[in-house]
């Protein structure tokens, strides 16, 4: 009985994999994606059963993801290295999607929102995000700048001062998350966006925009008349 059990899961596993290595995603519920992904993680478990209950903590993929390792481990019996795995997912899509970047590394004005909102993929606490071009609407610098706690995080003026003057950058956006999910700029956003501003100005640096980031969605200060 006990061997017949283990060949139904086997063949399961195989069905389950190879409809994804002809189709990709196409048509899996939430559920059986996860359950997937739960194979390489935990290789000696139904993770069926697991996913569902996964889903009904978490209510989705991303929350699962987002969901505290030692939590995972606590509560649902996972190993350091499958809740590893878990924590791994976003942030390897965040550097699939980071990778993207055309190989001209030509600022695009159109999508440099979109380009911006990958940095913080997987991202639940507060970042700031800095991207420098040059005359000639080169890229020049991107990347994560500052972290901060869960609710907070202090523009690093001096930093992204330091790094426009070391690249020689005449343009500049900023980016930050608001973990929360509320796309609103506060007070403090907009009084920190003019100090950038105002700073950058007086070295020769034009700040062009400040994104706010909430669940990969984003607003664009510039558009708004705010900066």
């Amino acid at each position: 009985m006990e061997a017949s059990k283990k060949s139904e899961h086997s063949g399961h596993r195989q069905r389950l994999r190879r409809r994804f290595i002809e189709n990709g995603l196409d048509g899996f519920e939430a559920h059986q994606a996860l359950e997937l992904y739960l194979f390489y993680a935990v290789p000696r478990r139904d993770t069926n059963p697991l996913a569902h209950r996964l889903l009904e903590r978490y209510q989705t993929i991303s929350g699962v993801c987002d969901a505290p390792i030692d939590e995972l481990q606590r509560d649902f019996g996972l190993s350091e290295s499958a809740a590893a795995m878990l924590k791994l997912l976003p942030e390897m899509s965040r550097l699939y999607n980071e990778s993207k970047l055309s190989n001209d590394n030509l600022i695009d004005p159109e999508t440099v929102g979109e380009l911006m909102t990958r940095r913080f993929i997987g991202r639940t606490s507060e970042a700031v995000a800095l991207l420098l071009g040059n005359a000639k609407g080169k890229i020049l610098y991107l990347d994560i700048v500052s972290k901060g706690s869960i609710s907070s995080s202090d523009f690093p003026i001096r930093s992204i001062v330091d790094l426009a003057i070391r690249h020689n950058a005449r343009t500049a956006y900023i980016a930050h998350n608001h973990p929360s999910g509320s796309l609103l700029p506060s007070r403090a956003d907009l009084d920190a966006t003019k100090q950038i501003s105002s700073t950058l100005k007086s070295i020769g640096v034009h700040l062009i925009d400040h994104f706010i980031v909430a669940d990969n969605e984003y607003v664009s200060l510039h558009e708004h008349d705010l900066i």
